[in-house]
């Protein structure tokens, strides 16, 4: 990462967390994202005139949740209170009946370093607790409280198994704070900003920016696949800068070669002291010289 430009790739969107590491619950906020009985219903998980195929395990898995009817309000609030009561058919019924609203929200979270199975079992762990933690005497829909659980258990799991090494929440939360002002000058800006535009914003020491944003480097191990139907890793594809590329080592074998030969045309004596004293003359060259054995006072 330069000085002068930092890229910065937001992998929790904003998220804020009290002093427990739990975020801080916001009714109004819910109540605004509300999603409609529509946007619920606009994806279909299953169509029935799709022609045959081979299903893998996430279209099994969407194929699965796909037949399970959403509640009605009133339905919710039925079965949210025997749920709070204990009733496990009930919680299971609320739970099964959202599990299209987490595969919605999973798929906003793609190409962040979990799959979609990953980001939907860890959504359906939000969805699980906020079947638990809901309470339908406070007017709002299950799906607006459930949201943000979901979000929750998603966004944490993204920072946490994404990162090679895992950050503190409080380093997490400032973090956040250094990219969401970095997003905000991208577009007033239209180009990346540096860590000074960035520090300047922020009224911030330009070294604590750079040393913040540098903890949203990632590490990417060599092995990683290129993706596709490439079966090549990482690892196949970097040059090692320490090994000479063919034309180098063609030019050395030339070289090698033309000294030899330049070393053939000296007289045995100045071979000799090469050899010696400039550890210049090839092995192979110095096992050519008179084998004959020399006598004590030659």
């Amino acid at each position: 990462m330069s000085q002068n430009t930092l890229k910065v790739h937001d992998l929790n969107e904003d998220a804020e967390f009290d002093e427990n590491g739990v975020e801080a619950f916001d009714e109004k906020a819910l109540s605004e994202e509300e999603p409609s009985d529509n946007d619920l219903a606009e994806e279909e998980l299953l169509s029935q005139g799709a022609t045959q195929r081979v299903l893998d395990a996430t279209q099994l898995y969407l194929g699965e949740i796909g037949y399970s009817p959403l509640l009605t309000a009133e339905e919710e609030v039925y079965f949210a209170r025997r749920a709070l009561r204990g009733d496990v058919a009930s919680r299971r019924r609320m739970i099964e009946s959202n599990l299209r609203l987490v595969v919605k929200i999973a798929r906003r979270y793609g190409n962040r370093g979990l799959a979609l199975l990953d980001l939907i079992e860890e959504g359906n762990l939000g969805l699980i607790r906020a079947v638990e933690k809901f309470d339908p005497e406070r007017g709002f829909r299950f799906s607006t409280y459930a949201t943000w659980w979901i979000r929750q258990t998603i966004e944490r799991a993204i920072m946490n198994q994404t990162r090679t090494i895992r950050l503190p929440i409080h380093i997490v939360k400032e973090l956040n704070v250094y990219l969401r002002t970095a997003r905000e000058l991208s577009h007033k800006l239209d180009h990346e900003p540096s860590a000074e535009e960035i520090a300047e914003q922020l009224d911030k020491p330009v070294d604590d920016v750079s040393r913040m944003l540098r903890l949203n480097e990632r590490i990417t191990s060599v092995d990683t696949p290129l993706g596709g139907d490439s079966e090549k890793a990482l690892l196949d594809i970097l040059a090692d800068e320490k090994e000479n590329g063919p034309e180098d080592t063609t030019q050395d074998d030339d070289m090698k070669q033309s000294i030899v030969k330049w070393l053939f045309e000296l007289n045995a004596k100045q071979r000799e002291v090469l050899a010696r004293h400039r550890r210049f003359v090839p092995l192979r060259w110095q096992r050519r010289r008179d084998p004959a054995p020399h006598s004590l006072p030659r």
